[in-house]
Formats: structure tokens, sequence, C-alpha cells
């Protein structure tokens, strides 16, 4: 009897035990919450961005002046080997006194209209010429997306090297990134861009806020809406000012006018101004050392406006960038008081 009680006993106990090893293992383990980061550890992280930044921007600006350069180097050459001999040449400059004497007749005593409108006409050939070859090799418009892509590849580098050295759990460091605006051009979602989405966008052009930021640095300063090419303006205006002194000089004018009347008679002076060469073989480089001079000056200023402007230049994207983390990151970080350690 006191052996059958033992046996029930001992059963009951296994039993009992299977149950709560069964238990056991069909619980579900409770996570483990992440350690909050501190103030301090975000503030350097923080700092360690920004230096990153910096350093990323004046990369950025020695890949930008490079590509400039080769730019601005393809563009002499081109001018020199395209432009130049055509602008010279005896034929162009005979065309061309047509076009300034039909433009003097219908000037409507605007004594600037033959010039402008010779810059528009030399503007167009400039661009055919020489920016339009140059830029199916080096566009210069599209220096400034590169440059945007090139800061934003070395911040991700720099990023990855912040992860290792500081203990972030993911999901806290996404967030901290999240609540940092790169792109902020208006409430709209498409106008808007957090740190953390510059950074895992690949490439950079994928955001929707890009495009608008790119617009705003090519959308042209205040009173530069459809200027000409660099020095062609002043090559228009020289050249304009010496073709219609060359046809006040040329007594053949006044002597046809009278003679078949004002209007006609100023066409045929035109006609003639053409028989008579305006730029013979002997005057022929000093025309050419002239036209390189003024296209040359004015294009290395426009040149340096392009490289430095911090608005409309080829590193205004980067610029705007840099100077949206510096605005932020370099601000007190949010409930720091509380010790969360969450966001900038």
């Amino acid at each position: 009897m006191l052996c059958c009680r033992h046996g029930v006993l001992v059963l009951m106990l296994m039993l009992m035990l299977m149950l709560v090893l069964a238990g056991c293992a069909h619980r579900v383990p409770e996570p483990v919450a992440a350690m909050p980061v501190s103030p301090a550890t975000w503030r350097q992280v923080n700092h360690e961005l920004l230096e990153a930044s910096r350093s990323a921007t004046e990369q950025a600006e020695v890949y930008a002046q490079g590509s400039m350069e080769h730019w601005r180097t393809r563009v002499y050459q081109q001018t020199e080997e395209n432009f130049i001999p055509w602008f010279s040449g005896y034929w162009t400059q005979e065309w061309l006194s047509l076009k300034v004497g039909w433009y003097s007749l219908n000037d409507k005593g605007d004594a600037g209209q033959a010039s402008r409108r010779l810059a528009a006409y030399l503007q167009e050939q400039y661009q055919e010429r020489v920016l339009a070859p140059v830029a199916l090799e080096v566009d210069a418009d599209a220096i400034t997306g590169e440059a945007m892509e090139f800061y934003v590849q070395l911040l991700r580098q720099q990023l990855a090297q912040i992860r290792s050295r500081y203990p972030l759990p993911a999901p806290q460091l996404e967030l901290h990134l999240d609540q940092v605006l790169a792109i902020d051009l208006g409430p709209a979602p498409e106008q808007r861009a957090s740190l953390n989405q510059l950074i895992r966008a690949e490439p950079i052009a994928r955001l929707p806020a890009y495009g608008p930021l790119l617009q705003q640095i090519h959308g042209a300063p205040t009173g530069e809406q459809g200027a000409p090419a660099p020095g062609v303006s002043q090559v228009a205006q020289v050249t304009s000012d010496k073709l219609q002194a060359q046809f006040a000089s040329r007594s053949v004018a006044g002597a046809v006018a009278a003679a078949v009347g004002r209007v006609a008679g100023a066409l045929i002076s035109v006609g003639v101004a053409g028989v008579r060469a305006l730029v013979q073989d002997h005057d022929r480089e000093d025309l050419q050392t002239q036209t390189r001079r003024d296209l040359g000056a004015a294009f290395d200023q426009a040149w340096a406006r392009q490289l430095h402007d911090p608005e409309h230049g080829v590193m205004a994207g980067v610029y705007y960038l840099g100077q949206q983390l510096e605005r932020q990151l370099q601000a007190p970080l949010v409930n720091e008081d509380a010790g969360d350690g969450r966001g900038p």
C-alpha cells in the first residue's frame, strides 16, 4: 500500500515538472529595452558630424575646382580653335558689317541697340561653337550635382565610422538623424529631406527635394537673366563701335545718299562697306588679340563667380547642406535636462 502511494506521488511530481518545463519552453522572452543614449554622447556625435561635414565640404571644393578648371581649359581651347578664327575671318566681318548697318538703320534713336542686337547674335554663335560642344564633355551645371553627391558620399563614410565608435542603438540614431533637416525649402514633404533620408538616398537625385534645391541654385541672380556668355558683350560693343565708326568715315556714303535718297543711300553704303574689306590680313592678328583679351578677361571673372558664389555657384548645393547642419547640430539638445538623449 505504501509503495503504491509512493509511486503515485512520484508520478504526480514528474507530471508537474513536465508541465513547468513545457510552460517555460513556450514563454516568449521579454525584449530588453535599449539603454538611452546620454545627452553628452549625442553632443559628441553632433560635434563629429559637424567636423565630418566641414571636412567633406573642403574636399568637395577641391573636386569642384578641379572640374571647373578642366571646363575652363576646354572653353579656352574651343574658343581659340573655333570662335576666334570664325569671328576674325574676312567674310564673317563682312557679314557683321551688314548686320550692324541694318541694326543702325532701325535703331529708332537708341544708340546702343546695334551693339545689343549684335551681342545677341554673337551669343548664339558662341553657344553653338564653344559652350555646347564643351558641355558634351564637361557640363558646368552638372558639377553642382556632382559636388553634392561627392559631399554626401564622404558624409556617409564618416557616419559609418561614428557608428563604430559609439554604442548607438540603430532606432535611436535614425530618430536622431531624422530630426535634422538637411533640405528645408518649404512646408511640403517634397521640399524637405532629413539627414537620415539624405544619407540613405543613393544617388541623392532620388530625393524629391533634390530637384527643387537644384532649381533654386540654378536660378540666375537678379539682373542676369538671359545675359550673354562671358565676354561676348564686350566683343560686340567693340565690334559695333568700330564698324559704325568706319561707316561714318566713308565719304562715299554721303555721296550715294545724296544721289539716291537717304534710306537707299544708307543701304548702298553698307554694301560698299562690305566690298571694302573691314578686316585685312595685316590687321587680322590685332583683331584676334583684342577678341582673345576681351573674352578671356570677362570669362575669368565669370568663372570665379560661378566657382565661389554661395547661392548660385557650383558649390552652392554643398554650402546649403553644410549650413543646414551647422545651424541644427550646434543647437542645444531637445529635452536635454530630462536626460532622454533623443534628437538634436
